[in-house]
């Protein structure tokens, strides 16, 4: 039997070593690592991904530990993706809270990789993507995502999951900020945290109000609702996951057509976005090899051409018109 697909069995078999050894060497871009993956890519979609996203300091990592917590309580396997932002030193992950969520560690029923900005297999969305595939394969029943913020990079991580939860708190005016950000639009459930703090009733009020307004959505014949949760003291997470696993037999109606359509559109994005990465680092390595970057950036520089023109002749001289 042949190593790659000795790892395959490994990890359909639910192996954590062989997982965590496979994930790490996508992180490094190590090319039979993406072999691999190719490989179990057919053995994932079964899990249920959970986005979690929100502002910095609304409780996310506690909120993940009390769901991780509530899931195990049921029997449910988890994997957790944590996306940390990057060390300026170690180009490594900033574990930062979430080190509470390590005594779950020991568990064997839980799988947790901190996964770091720096994204070497095709950007964060696609490496956020890599480990769901391998946790995916690897049996567990969630998969969920933590993300670091509410920039465009985490709404995209929040767009791989089937049930995006976006977090908030009272008085932080996130209210305003999820509309700018359109985080409202990729929200399949909301949640006001730490919701013993004063106002937590008027964001829960103005949270639906804008989803009352609210034009464009996922889907627009699921209504996302809005969730009361204290996760330090652990209350609201029942309820909260009954939100949940409400959007988990929506998305299963009708034979899954909803999941269908979400999956669908998820896959095009995916594709799309490897695409242009292989295509980008292709172009990039055989301009480098033949010293053509270097005479182009030249010209640009010594205004004989512009950025604009020169990437124009380059993308149709490499690709043809269209």
């Amino acid at each position: 039997m042949d190593h790659a697909k000795q790892v395959v069995e490994q990890i359909l078999r639910g192996e954590v070593r062989a997982a965590a050894r496979l994930i790490r060497d996508l992180d490094d871009g190590v090319p039979a690592a993406r072999a691999i993956l190719k490989e179990l890519y057919p053995h994932s979609g079964r899990a249920h991904v959970l986005g979690i996203t929100g502002s910095p300091g609304v409780g996310k990592s506690t909120l993940t530990d009390r769901l991780i917590q509530y899931l195990r309580a049921e029997g449910k396997t988890v994997g957790v993706v944590a996306v940390d932002p990057t060390s300026p030193f170690s180009g490594g992950a900033i574990l930062g809270d979430r080190i509470r969520m390590q005594r779950h560690a020991l568990d064997e029923g839980v799988f947790i990789r901190s996964l770091a900005t720096r994204g070497h297999f095709g950007g964060l969305t696609a490496s956020a993507r890599a480990v769901i595939t391998v946790l995916d394969a690897m049996g567990k029943d969630y998969v969920l995502v933590e993300t670091v913020g509410v920039g465009q990079d985490e709404v995209e991580i929040a767009g791989t999951a089937d049930t995006t939860m976006v977090v908030t708190v009272p008085g932080l005016g996130d209210d305003i900020q999820a509309i700018k950000a359109g985080i409202l639009e990729v929200a399949d459930v909301l949640v006001v945290n730490k919701a013993d703090r004063e106002g937590a009733s008027r964001t829960q009020q103005d949270l639906l109000q804008m989803l009352e307004l609210q034009v464009h959505r996922k889907d627009p014949a699921w209504r996302p609702p809005v969730i009361l949760t204290q996760a330090k003291e652990n209350e609201g997470i029942a309820e909260l996951m009954a939100a949940v696993k409400e959007h988990q037999l929506f998305l299963a109606r009708d034979g899954g057509a909803a999941r269908q359509r979400a999956r669908y559109q998820r896959v095009r994005q995916e594709f799309l976005e490897l695409l242009r990465e292989g295509v980008f680092r292709h172009l990039l390595q055989q301009l480098e090899k033949d010293g053509r970057l270097a005479a182009i950036l030249q010209d640009i520089v010594e205004r004989r051409t512009d950025p604009y023109s020169a990437s124009e002749a380059l993308i149709l001289e490499t690709l043809g018109p269209v």
